[in-house]
């Protein structure tokens, strides 16, 4: 990759003719990504090497909905289009800093003043992705449906399909659905970030965390606090502030196997059968 790509980008999007510097960067697994450097100015690039939009353009969505639903700093949207066979999106470039004491705290008092922003309906009016997977987000009023019709079962159908997992595993998903109503406590619709793991958030110069790559709808909110459990990252303090401003239903830790059962059927479709295990694990944990 030369700079002529990253220059035209530039200078449609803000004017700069030329760049100084661009260097590769970690940004997941999916596009590849670059911070470019303009003077004193620095923007971050994700581009594909498709010109296929229509990621880019959910993401800059998702993007404009948070800042619309959140005190938590996003990213500004500065540019999407195609350009020599590639799309691509540029957004601003945060510069890493060092986590205040406060970071934390801050961090679960804002998603929990986010996750009170409600609707009527799970879902939204338009769907997106899940890393590069689609997310359909037709909307329902029963959590319970929109969890089996729009992740779980979509999910598994791709499973099957690419012969990941076989009838039985199928078969003791449909015993789940039927327990779910009785499991799961029911809650109005949260507008949820929706893939908030320990790699989409950052932390920027002043201490604060900043979310990146969202996969945002109305859902069940402690889908949301299952899901940062996955990976490890969250602090205590993060959940401590969170149950403060937002008091959850008692027994949310005996449930986020539950929820994290949508999260899991992705990795396995993105990934391969190394989350096969504990998606059998849950299955038999609340099916038998």
């Amino acid at each position: 990759m030369n700079n002529k790509f990253f220059n035209a980008v530039l200078y449609d999007h803000i004017g700069v003719k030329s760049s100084d510097k661009f260097q590769r960067v970690a940004g997941g697994c999916i596009n590849e990504t670059a911070k470019i450097q303009a003077g004193s100015d620095c923007y971050f690039l994700k581009w594909s090497a498709s010109e296929e939009l229509d990621l880019f353009e959910k993401e800059a969505l998702g993007l404009s909905l948070l800042v619309q639903n959140s005190e938590i700093k996003i990213p500004n949207v500065l540019g999407i289009g195609t350009k020599d066979n590639k799309s691509y999106l540029l957004l601003e470039w945060i510069d890493p800093g060092v986590r205040s004491n406060q970071f934390w705290p801050s961090f679960g008092r804002k998603l929990a003043i986010m996750h009170r922003s409600d609707a009527e309906k799970f879902g939204l009016d338009h769907n997106n992705y899940i890393g590069q997977l689609p997310q359909s987000n037709i909307q329902h009023k029963s959590w319970t449906e929109f969890f089996v019709n729009e992740r779980l079962e979509p999910q598994l159908k791709l499973a099957r399909e690419a012969r990941l997992v076989d009838k039985h595993i199928t078969d003791d998903f449909r015993k789940l659905y039927n327990c779910l109503e009785i499991l799961v406590p029911k809650e109005s619709p949260s507008f949820i970030h929706g893939d908030l793991w320990s790699g989409n958030f950052l932390c920027n110069t002043e201490g604060e965390p900043v979310l990146i790559d969202p996969a945002v709808h109305y859902g069940h909110r402690e889908t949301e606090l299952a899901f940062t459990t996955m990976f490890g990252g969250f602090e205590q303090p993060f959940y401590e502030a969170y149950i403060d401003e937002y008091p959850q239903e008692k027994g949310f830790e005996e449930r986020i196997d539950i929820h994290n059962l949508y999260p899991l059927l992705v990795h396995l479709n993105l990934f391969g059968s190394s989350y096969l295990s504990d998606i059998k694990r849950i299955l038999k944990k609340f099916t038998f």
